[in-house]
């Protein structure tokens, strides 16, 4: 029977921590009615007994302190919320022990953004992880050593998982509930539970934000001309010209100032204004295409897909109800 321990932090999102008692404990009844025993044995894990969350609205009752769990084979971090420094702080009792227990051969498992208390750790450097593509940038910002994979739903690397944003989390755990219980619970755990199993990216729902929390002044004006004009064929060139940059020092400053590529901005930010269209109007996909300055279908399409995970009708068709199929 595998120990799983769901940690109770201060500022935890409180569905991250119910969810996964839900499932694991589900997967037990599941196995109880086929006259099975249980695979997990689940436990809330708290620094204090009592936790309480959402500003006194939700307490939390854990059924163990830390220093009570000698040995756990899989460790569930949920989703925090509010300022994440500072909740880091709040919960940094944790981490010792998240540490001890990992090396001891504990599996852990981050839900969200939850993926900051694990990062926290240090148990993530040099290793891929996933979280919510809304707090992309601030990750990255803190955590330079780990590699943040956009629109990844799961990510697992050597006993260490996390999990895209929001309700992605339900897809690492079935994925976790087919590592230890098998294919068949993980099956009925998505059937009982409404659930889209082996569901691997969350492309289609990512909003770009382009990240300007950066004081490289010109690089900044280079992206706000580049939002400002997406009608537009931009070169790298004709932008490390505007402002007076060698070519191979602009792609350099850019990459470091936003984390991506000068060429990898511009189809972000044409792609999100097409998405945009999209989802409101009533164009036909070429229309939309000229309107972001392509005029190659096959290169707009390829472009689309490879961030969004759609083409552009299948985006279309699933965000604008009122689209006319053409």
């Amino acid at each position: 029977m595998k120990h799983i321990s769901i940690l109770i932090p201060h500022d935890a999102v409180m569905a991250s921590i119910v969810d996964p008692r839900i499932i694991f404990t589900g997967v037990n009844d599941f196995l109880a009615a086929a006259g099975k025993p249980p695979a997990f044995k689940v436990q809330l894990v708290g620094l204090t007994k009592e936790v309480e969350l959402h500003n006194g609205t939700f307490t939390v009752h854990a059924d163990a302190l830390i220093g009570d769990v000698k040995k756990t084979d899989l460790i569930m971090v949920p989703a925090i919320g509010g300022d994440l420094r500072a909740a880091i702080k709040k919960n940094e009792g944790f981490t010792p022990w998240i540490i001890d227990q990992f090396h001891q051969g504990a599996e852990v498992a981050s839900l969200c953004i939850g993926a900051f208390l694990l990062a926290a750790t240090g148990l993530l450097n040099g290793k891929e992880c996933s979280s919510h593509w809304l707090s992309a940038n601030e990750f990255r910002e803190m955590f330079p050593e780990v590699t943040l994979v956009d629109g990844r739903i799961v990510t697992e690397q050597q006993g260490l998982y996390s999990s895209g944003g929001a309700s992605s989390y339900w897809n690492l755990l079935l994925h976790l509930v087919e590592k230890h219980a098998g294919r068949e619970m993980a099956i009925m755990a998505a059937k009982v539970y409404a659930l889209e199993i082996d569901r691997k990216t969350q492309s289609p729902f990512i909003m770009f934000n382009g990240q300007k929390k950066h004081e490289d002044e010109p690089i900044k004006q280079a992206q706000e001309f580049i939002e400002s004009n997406v009608t537009e064929r931009i070169s790298v060139e004709e932008l490390a010209v505007k402002y007076a940059i060698g070519k191979r020092h602009f792609i350099r400053r850019f990459k470091k100032a936003t984390n991506n590529t000068p060429i990898e901005y511009i189809q972000r930010v044409k792609i999100e204004a097409a998405k945009k269209q999209l989802e409101n109007s009533r164009k036909n996909v070429n229309e939309v295409m000229y309107d972001v300055g392509y005029s190659d279908v096959k290169a707009f399409r390829t472009v689309f897909r490879k961030i969004t995970g759609l083409s552009p009708i299948e985006y279309r068709n699933k965000y604008n109800k009122e689209a006319v199929e053409v």
